[in-house]
């Protein structure tokens, strides 16, 4: 089966459609139905499944209504350029009712009937009144939808360390989940939060792509607190050089050494 990679809003999830016969490319705009109405989405991958990797998944993968013509890019267009006004008159309503949020962007349903705002807040907001007056103003469904700060950084963009294009906005989709463990790993903790958190203020996306290279390598290692014999004598490894690929031994009669491991 050929599918594509469907994905909505820049902070939204990405989906996987039937594109059936249709000669699709990234970047192409194709019309969907979804379970909350019609919309149109923006292709950003392509892949093939074989019916046992559907049935392993227990996937149901919904075929698409077509390729957007050019009438549904028109309409798409009208329908973005609603935006501005939308946020404007939410941001005054957020200030009205003196919530902690922080609006980042509204999305116009392709069908007309939904505005989903997207914001950035610490913890829950009780944002009930502010969605009774958006309803009433748009006569239309409000969806309100809460972001992480990553996904804040990834709509706005700006320019990483290396100085390139973020990551996240460039083409990385699945933001994943980075932790402090990634940093040990490559034992580079040492360098200090200033140097290893992004634009976003959280740790850097990159400092996953060498993941699975870090782990291999640490497998050739002997784990912390083994009792090896080197040729400076009797020891137990007390730390690592993981891209040395050698070992830090404190030897029996008290002198630290570094040795490297036998290929």
């Amino acid at each position: 089966m050929k599918v594509v990679e469907v994905q909505f809003t820049p902070w939204g999830r990405i989906y996987d459609f039937d594109a059936g016969e249709a000669a699709l490319g990234v970047d192409d705009f194709v019309v969907v139905k979804t379970e909350l109405g019609v919309e149109m989405g923006k292709v950003v991958g392509k892949k093939e499944l074989g019916e046992k990797d559907l049935a392993e998944a227990k996937l149901e993968i919904k075929p698409i209504f077509r390729k957007a013509n050019t009438a549904d890019l028109a309409k798409f267009k009208e329908k973005d350029g609603q935006k501005k006004e939308a946020l404007s008159f939410c941001k005054k309503l957020i200030k009205k009712y003196n919530l902690p949020i922080k609006l980042i962007d509204a999305h116009f349903s392709f069908d007309g009937g939904r505005i989903t705002f997207a914001f950035v807040a610490d913890g829950r907001v009780d944002f009930r009144e502010l969605v009774k007056d958006l309803t009433k103003t748009f006569q239309k469904s409000i969806r309100l939808q809460q972001l992480g700060i990553r996904d804040e950084a990834k709509i706005s963009g700006d320019i990483g360390s290396c100085g390139r294009n973020l990551c996240c906005q460039k083409f990385k989709k699945d933001l994943g989940s980075i932790t402090s463990d990634l940093a040990d790993l490559q034992q580079i903790a040492h360098r200090g939060s200033d140097r290893l958190t992004g634009a976003c203020g959280r740790l850097m996306c990159c400092l996953a792509y060498e993941q699975k290279n870090y782990e291999e390598a640490v497998k050739k290692l002997p784990a912390i607190g083994t009792v090896v014999r080197t040729e400076h004598g009797r020891g137990k490894v007390v730390g690592w050089h993981v891209l040395k690929q050698s070992v830090v031994v404190k030897l029996d009669e008290g002198r630290v050494v570094e040795v490297p491991i036998k290929k």
